[in-house]
C-alpha cells in the first residue's frame, strides 16, 4: 500500500503545472475571443443599438487584437510577443476606460481589464504551456 502525504501529493500535482498552464491559457483566450467577435462581429451578442463597433477606430483595434491575437493566444502560436501586446492594450483599456471613473477596478468596471493585463503578462513571460503550437515549433 502507497502512503501518500502532503509532499508526495504535492510533487505529483505540480506535474500537471505545463497542461494546466495550458488550459489557463486556452480558456483565457477563448474568452478573449468571445469579447473580441461581439466587438467585431456582434457576435454572439451585440454591444448596443448597432451591433458591432466601428472597424476604424480605437474600439474596432481593441476588437481586432481580442480577436484576432485570442485565436492565435488560443493556438498556443506567438504566445509570449502576442500576451505582451494584449498585457499592454488592456493596461490602456483599463487607464482610458475605467481609471477616470475611480481607482478601485470592482467600482470603476475595470476588474477584467486588470485581470487580464496581468495574466497576459504572466504568460509573455511563461510562455504557452503544453498543447501548443510553439511547443511543436521548437521541436
Amino acid at each position: 500500500m502507497q502512503r501518500f502525504s502532503i509532499a508526495t501529493i504535492g510533487s505529483e500535482w505540480s506535474k500537471l503545472a505545463g497542461y494546466l498552464l495550458a488550459l489557463l491559457r486556452i480558456v483565457a483566450a477563448l474568452m478573449f475571443v468571445v469579447v473580441g467577435s461581439a466587438k467585431l462581429f456582434a457576435f454572439p451578442f451585440a454591444l448596443g443599438p448597432g451591433g458591432h463597433v466601428p472597424y476604424f477606430s480605437e474600439l474596432g483595434l481593441a476588437g481586432a487584437l481580442e480577436f484576432f491575437g485570442g485565436i492565435l493566444v488560443l493556438l498556443g502560436l506567438y504566445t509570449r510577443p502576442l500576451a505582451f501586446l494584449l498585457s499592454g492594450e488592456m493596461a490602456v483599456a483599463y487607464f482610458q476606460a475605467h481609471f477616470p471613473k475611480g481607482f478601485w477596478p470592482m467600482t470603476n468596471g475595470g476588474l477584467s481589464a486588470v485581470l487580464y493585463c496581468f495574466l497576459w503578462l504572466y504568460f509573455s513571460a511563461a510562455g504557452a504551456g503544453a498543447w501548443s503550437l510553439d511547443s511543436r515549433r521548437r521541436k
